[in-house]
């Protein structure tokens, strides 16, 4: 049933994604010739007024095809004198802009939505009560005990465990007054947090304080109104798009390893792993892979859409379109670095499997 969730997931991203160029086209008062889940052979389709709606057989993504559009070489379209004026090749710059860019903002508004139901929802936060002192530590010294409640620091009201983190880690070799709820009793302690190496979430190393204590797993959960769920919505899908970002840029840096890319396969499986853990982590992957989707379908790599709106953006300043030969030149060596790049994702999905290595 879980794989279930992870091809509904899967698909249902994909559809919001050529939903976006299928509306901005309709808008824009282009005719749209098909509209496609999956590529390759069509399984079923039905024909509604003068589009075709089609689901095909290979899910790894989807197309909507308008009159005029990505005509290839030898090929003719034959247009009607009367849909002269819907073919897409025949927009303004601008027109055509907010038809393609319409899909990797409709998978980024996506995500939107779905955190605001999160956060509007309530998302489960630990409390800052200590579950566990490790010895030889700061804390271990300071005589913090399990269930011990941590109310402040520096004078600093503490309300969850991610307060007690920023606060310790930003201030390495620096004394802090910490004040602890110990069952009936308040006492204060000054802890200094011993400066540490630790890795990020790029596997670069960075130098954090670290007082030696594991939270008890008791949470709560924080509620935000409908201001706060929508301001906080937006501000994750940003963070997120920026990690994802500074995640390429890392790789094509060397300092995440290729290995740890991965393709359908992976991303199925950890599709499965969150629906088996509850709604929460389920819609909440969801919301990271819609937003995956968007930031890499703007890279400028000709077939995905960035690569078309940089032609865009070329054929705006230039006043006149790259020729078509060009075109279908970028296309193709686009289409190469794409299928090489799936390749590679899929060789380290089965490479994993095989070797049983565990998910990220």
């Amino acid at each position: 049933m879980s794989i279930l969730f992870a091809i509904l997931m899967f698909g249902f991203l994909i559809f919001i994604h050529e939903l976006g160029h299928f509306i901005l086209a309709k808008i824009n008062g282009v005719k749209v010739l098909k509209f496609s889940l999956g590529f390759g052979p069509k399984i079923v389709s039905k024909q509604i007024g003068e589009t075709e709606y089609m689901l095909s057989a290979v899910p790894l993504g989807g197309y909507v095809k308008m009159l005029g559009e990505d005509v290839e070489e030898g090929e003719e379209e034959k247009t009607a004198p009367h849909d002269e004026t819907r073919s897409y090749k025949n927009q303004p710059v601008y027109k055509r802009f907010s038809i393609v860019f319409a899909g990797p903002l409709f998978n980024l508004l996506t995500a939107v939505v779905i955190f605001f139901f999160i956060f509007a929802t309530g998302v489960p936060t630990l409390l800052p009560v200590v579950g566990e002192t490790m010895p030889d530590t700061p804390a271990a010294r300071a005589n913090l005990l399990k269930g011990d409640r941590i109310t402040e620091i520096n004078g600093r009201p503490v309300r969850q465990w991610t307060d007690i983190t920023d606060i310790i880690h930003n201030n390495p070799d620096k004394p802090l007054a910490f004040t602890i709820q110990r069952n009936a009793k308040q006492i204060t302690v000054s802890i200094k947090p011993e400066s540490k190496k630790v890795k990020d979430i790029f596997g670069e190393e960075k130098e954090v304080g670290l007082i030696g204590v594991k939270p008890s797993g008791e949470t709560f959960s924080v509620k935000a109104n409908i201001p706060d769920s929508v301001k906080n919505a937006f501000l994750k899908t940003w963070e997120i798009s920026v990690l994802t970002i500074m995640g390429i840029v890392k790789l094509i840096q060397r300092i995440i390893p290729a290995e740890t890319i991965g393709g359908p396969i992976l991303i199925f499986q950890l599709a499965e792993k969150q629906a088996t853990a509850g709604a929460l982590s389920y819609f909440f992957f969801a919301a990271v892979i819609s937003i995956n989707l968007g930031v890499l379908n703007l890279l400028p790599i000709p077939v995905l859409d960035g690569g078309h709106l940089l032609f865009l953006i070329i054929e705006g300043i230039r006043k006149k379109p790259l020729s078509e030969k060009s075109i279908l030149v970028a296309q193709r060596i686009g289409l190469v670095i794409i299928i090489m790049l799936m390749v590679f994702a899929m060789y380290n999905d089965i490479f994993r499997l095989i070797r049983g290595k565990p998910l990220p």
